[in-house]
């Protein structure tokens, strides 16, 4: 597949049902993933600007802007997730700013951003290569670039088991494939690496982070119901095809329930590296 059917692809995924499931989660994701927030915001400074890659419903945008007075920048593909961001945005009061653009490609003022970060955002990038390129051109030179994304699948069961168990009922589930935009995207630490100083970061660290996650458990239905692949097949059936898989989801997540909550381990990279001078 050509990096633009790629793009289309992502562009329809996160402009159509996937973005309008996460518009409607937002409160169940933002509590979900809150405890990456003060790992991916560490170090941030007061006057460093803020580019906020793959950004979604804002958490992650409104919660820099929060510490620094410099100017904050949301970018993503999705424009029902960023219509959403703002009027949080407006809500609260916050200086964030929002643009509905591919960072891969989008022209941003060169040398406007001193710090970079993303929390689960850069995984679906047509080209990887490219979009660090172009996001390096974007970054002052010594910027610094923080970025939380998954490990492997096989590290992260309570992300696959869905998939895994959907299977018998959903022969038509895509495939994923390694390497391919998607959430595992980055799960090789060597190939980060080398995307990276491939186009302008060095001083390049991947480390492993493993967070612990929790939700209450009576939302661990609509979660499997609404979000991921699986959550997307399941729209499509009918009515007691779509009970009857939600049960034996529910069951085969048991083991992840422990009384009022669900716990699992999220396996991620902490992926730090700073803006290497521009040549020419």
């Amino acid at each position: 597949m050509t990096p633009q059917a790629l793009f289309d692809e992502q562009s329809r995924l996160w402009n159509g049902a996937a973005g309008q499931a996460w518009v409607e989660s937002q409160a169940l994701l933002d509590a979900l993933f809150a405890p990456l927030e003060p790992l991916l915001l560490d170090g941030l400074q007061v006057h460093e600007r803020v580019l906020d890659i793959g950004c979604g419903t804002g958490a992650t945008t409104l919660a820099a802007a929060r510490r620094q007075d410099a100017g904050c920048v949301g970018v993503d593909v999705s424009a029902p997730m960023l219509a959403l961001a703002q009027a949080r945005a407006e809500r609260e009061g916050s200086r964030a700013r929002f643009v509905c653009a591919d960072a891969q490609s989008h022209g941003f003022e060169p040398a406007s951003f001193d710090r970079l970060i993303s929390r689960f955002g850069v995984m679906f990038f047509a080209d990887p290569r490219a979009a660090f390129a172009n996001l390096r051109r974007a970054a002052s030179d010594g910027a610094k670039l923080r970025l939380i994304v998954w490990r492997s699948a096989a590290e992260n069961p309570f992300m696959t088991l869905a998939e895994r168990t959907a299977a018998p009922w959903l022969p038509q589930l895509p495939v994923r494939r390694p390497g391919a935009p998607g959430q595992f995207a980055f799960a090789e630490a060597q190939r980060v690496r080398e995307l990276l100083a491939a186009s302008g970061w060095d001083r390049v660290e991947v480390s492993p982070l493993d967070v612990p996650l929790s939700m209450p458990e009576p939302a661990l239905v609509p979660y499997l119901s609404r979000l991921g692949p699986v959550g997307m097949a399941l729209q499509e059936l009918e009515e007691g095809a779509r009970a009857a898989l939600v049960e034996g989801l529910r069951a085969a997540f048991a083991p992840f329930v422990r009384g009022e909550w669900v716990e699992f381990e999220a396996a991620c990279w902490l992926i730090e590296a700073q803006a290497a001078p521009l040549r020419g």
